[in-house]
Formats: C-alpha cells, structure tokens, sequence
C-alpha cells in the first residue's frame, strides 16, 4: 500500500469518526460504540508509522540498490576498456630503450672532448699559456763582453692551442699551433726565418698507430711534427717542469736534432717498468729548405736520428727508481748551397728567456760533417721528493769537404750537466708516466677555493747546472764557447689542475775568453728574477 492510499485512508477514518462523533452528539447514548471507533483509529495510525517505516527502508535499500548496480556498470566499463587498450597496445610493435646519443661530451681535467658513443673516435681542445715577466742583475766582467746588459720585461714564452684525438680507437693525432715566443726570435730578420716574420709555429703535427701490442706492452708507430721523448727532463712536459726553463745541457742536445717542432718518425714500445724508443728526425718547423733562394740563403735539410732506452725497475706506492740512456747522431747537417758551408751552432740562453740573448755559444763551427750526443739519466721519488738528474757528452765532427778554412780539424768534444730536487710541502708526489718513461706534475689533493679552504699544493725546489762549450783552447782549431753555471731556486703553486704560479730566483757566471788563442776575459756574472702564470689543459 502507497502512502498516498494510507493518507487516503486516514482521511476517511477520520470523517468516519467525525459522524460518528456527530452521531453520538444527537444520541448520546452510543459510548461504546464511540471508544470501538476510537480504538480502531489508534490502530490505524499505528499501522500508518509502520508502514511509512517500512516505505523508508524500501527507498534506502533500493537507492543503495542502485547505487551498487552503478558502481558494478562503471567498474565493467573500466575493466572493458583496459582491455580494450591492452588489446590496442598488443597490435602496437614495442619500441626498444632510447637509443644512445651519437656524441658523447666530456671535460677531462678541463679539457673539453667530444666522443663517439662508443669511445672510438675523440677530439678534444687542448690548450696552454706560460706568460713570463721578470729582471736582471746582469753585470759583464769588460767592457769586452758581449753582451753589455740584457733586458727585462715579459714573454709570451708558450701560447698553444690546438686539437688531439683518436680514430677508430688505434689511429691517435695532434695538431698545435704555438704563437708563443714574442722575444724568442728576431722576425724576418733571424738567419733562417721566413721573410716576414718568424719560424713556423706549428708545435704538434702528427699521426701515430697504437693498435700493435707485442711481448705484453704497448707499441705506437708514429710520424709528423712532435716532440721527441728524448731525454728525461724534455719527455716531462713543459707544464709540469719543476723550473721555468729546462737546464742548458739538455736545451743544448735536444737543438741538434732532437727537441720540439722536430720533424720525426719513429716507434716506442714500453710497458710499466721499460720504454725503448728510436726515431729518425729531420728539420725543425720553419726551416728553409729551398735550393734556390738567396735571401735568406737556400738551404739543404739536415737529417739525423736519436734513440733511448730507460725504466722504472724499481716502484712502490709512495717510491720508485729510474734510470735511463740517450743517444743521438746528427748524421747529415744542412748546407747553405749559396755560401756552400756546413755549420752547426751550439748554444743557449742563461735558462731564462726575457731576453732571447745567448751568454754561451760555439759559434757557427765549420765543415761540421757530423755530431753525436750521448748522455744519462737517473730520478727517484720518495712521497713528495724527487732528485733528478743529467748527463750529457758532445762530439762534433769537422771532417766536410767545403772548401772553407780548416778542413780536416779534429772533432769537438763538450759536456754538461745537472742535478734538480723538488719537495712537495702540502705532501703530494709525482706519478709515473709509462708511455714517456717520465714523470707527471704535481695534482693538488686541496685545490685553493676560498669557500671550500683548500690552498692547493707548494713545492720547493733547487737545481745546479753547468755546461761547458770549450775545447782545445790555445789552437787555431779550438772552440771558446764559455763555461755557464747557475743555481736555481723555485717555489711552486700548483692552484688546482689547471693553474700554477712559478717563482725562480737564478744566480749564474760564466766564464769565457775571447778566443781559442786570446784569455782575455769576456765572462759575465747575473743574477735574476722571474715569474711564470699557466693555465693548461
């Protein structure tokens, strides 16, 4: 039963009871008629909240009812479309991982390189300045000697930069240009340079093979514009010498046909305990080799070789040892075809170069047919110590046929030498660098950062040097080239990786006379003071 029928109902009962009330009223004698009336309406009403309890429930159990149908529609539909996604997904091929980027960009020590995903072909952008400024206390012995004062200021001493790299893992290349030297050379002036300007800058040009690899070491087949491995001291790279300029004896040997910008050709084996290496050399970058010019003079190119053996026998975590043995020959020098002579010139600055000026030399020497150098070489290290030193012998044959005077004079023998240390205040050392048979720079453990308190790493260091370009003194054939000797003393402030700052204070005399036959005193005493500011990478 609705409620409206109930309603209804009610409605009836109740006008029932008002005639029957009305009834009762015209005869009052029907009482129990009235309370039977009565009684039936209070059961009525009673059943009335009854019903309209149960008509309450009916509507929140079917509203509930449908609420759950609902829910179960909309889980249907969604279980419907999952499947119908899952169903569209299935026909879609599934796309493997990303794949990787063709390029791979990276900053080893700052130096910014670019690779192939798989590390088989690079090229990065190296990078160095040396920016030198100083002064002398030169003071000459005469009025005789020459020369009469030397001038201090600055030097560009290096300004390279340039690319190196790899193809297909085996096939390694550099190519560096060095506008550095901005008092090194005299321009279109010097004997030997360009019209216009200076000798070629072109420091590294080469091409080298590493893909052999016999009796269990590493082997690189190379070729191009480098700089040689020959020697301890110029096999350690210029941005990690303990000085600012490597000592005379070496500079010396490593000029005849050997040293940087050197045209080369050659192989190195080496493991971690020995590096042998041998090449053929030619002229350096720049060199005239023309058969025709006559200003400046044509000239033939000279061709030689040189060869070393050396190793790390003994080594540890905080020691090593190492020894070593150089040679080189100058087997053809260079010939002016216009003034038709042979020369070959030994000679160096006083291991500063503010002032290109050189304090010893031999002169152009005459109807050279030929020149040999051969030398030692020893270092060990000890936590931060290391001691290092050289020893090198000349020889220079004068035995060419040019028709200048002198033919037929009897060789030449010189020597020279030095002994370095170096201590790392801050406790760091120096790693060995198989592949050169030399030893790296000082790496900060701290490097200087205000905020993060690091002061980098301090070295001191000390060297004595001594070479000696005289022979046969007091004959017509004799050379008075002088005798240099210098004491250095360094302090060293590697900043970070990148970015060091050298001081060296230098004391020298050299003694040397006026000719082979005159003593007359043309020698010279300095003292120095200079400062280096480098940024490699």
């Amino acid at each position: 039963m609705s409620t409206t029928r109930i309603a209804a109902t009610a409605i009836g009962l109740a006008g029932a009871l008002a005639a029957s009330q009305a009834q009762a009223q015209s005869a009052s004698s029907s009482e129990q008629e009235i309370a039977l009336l009565k009684q039936q309406l209070k059961m009525l009403e009673q059943k009335l909240d009854k019903l309209q309890s149960q008509t309450a429930a009916n509507t929140a159990a079917t509203a509930k009812a449908k609420a759950e149908a609902k829910a179960e529609a909309k889980a249907e539909a969604r279980s419907e479309a999952k499947a119908v996604v899952a169903n569209a997904n299935a026909a879609i091929p599934v796309k493997g991982p990303a794949p990787a980027s063709g390029v791979v960009v990276t900053m080893p020590n700052n130096r910014p390189t670019i690779c192939t995903a798989d590390q088989a072909n690079c090229v990065a952008i190296t990078s160095r300045l040396h920016w030198d400024v100083g002064g002398y206390d030169y003071r000459p012995n005469t009025a005789a000697t020459v020369p009469q004062k030397l001038d201090s200021g600055q030097n560009v001493r290096r300004a390279r930069i340039g690319v190196t790299g790899k193809f297909f893992n085996d096939w390694n290349f550099a190519l560096v240009y060095d506008f550095g030297g901005s008092s090194d050379g005299f321009g279109g002036t010097a004997p030997g340079s360009l019209p216009g300007g200076g000798v070629s800058g072109v420091e590294n040009a080469y091409l080298s093979y590493t893909g052999l690899k016999p009796f269990g070491g590493k082997m690189a087949i190379e070729a191009g514009i480098m700089d040689l491995p020959y020697t301890l001291d110029e096999a350690t790279s210029s941005n990690d010498i303990m000085f600012m300029e490597r000592a005379s004896a070496g500079i010396i040997a490593t000029n005849i046909a050997a040293g940087d910008f050197r045209s080369a050709a050659g192989t190195r084996w080496y493991n971690d305990q020995l590096w042998i290496g041998g090449y053929v050399t030619g002229p350096s970058t720049g060199a005239i080799h023309s058969a025709s010019s006559a200003a400046p003079a044509g000239t033939s190119e000279q061709y030689g070789a040189v060869a070393r053996i050396a190793g790390n026998p003994i080594s540890g975590k905080d020691y090593s040892v190492h020894i070593g043995a150089d040679a080189q020959w100058l087997i053809q020098p260079s010939r002016n075809l216009i003034a038709n002579t042979q020369t070959v010139t030994l000679s160096d600055r006083p291991e500063l170069r503010l002032d290109p000026t050189t304090l010893i030399s031999t002169g152009a020497i005459a109807n050279v047919s030929g020149a040999q150098v051969y030398s030692v070489e020893a270092a060990a290290t000890y936590g931060p110590l290391i001691v290092q030193g050289e020893y090198f012998w000349y020889n220079v044959d004068r035995t060419a046929n040019t028709g200048v005077p002198l033919v037929g004079a009897p060789s030449l023998k010189f020597q020279g030498g030095y002994a370095q240390a170096g201590y790392v205040l801050t406790g760091e050392g120096r790693s060995y660098n198989a592949a050169n048979a030399a030893y790296s720079g000082v790496k900060p453990a701290h490097p200087f950062s205000l905020e993060g308190g690091g002061w980098g790493a301090w070295e001191i260091a000390g060297r004595f040097s001594t070479v000696d370009l005289n022979n046969q003194l007091g004959t017509a054939t004799g050379i008075a080239g002088g005798r240099q000797t210098v004491y250095t003393l360094a302090l060293n402030w590697y900043v970070n990786g990148n970015v060091r700052f050298m001081l060296d204070y230098l004391h020298g005399t050299v003694s040397k006379q006026a000719s082979p036959i005159s003593t007359a005193d043309v020698g010279s005493k300095f003292d120095a003071v200079a400062m280096r500011t480098q940024f490699a990478f």
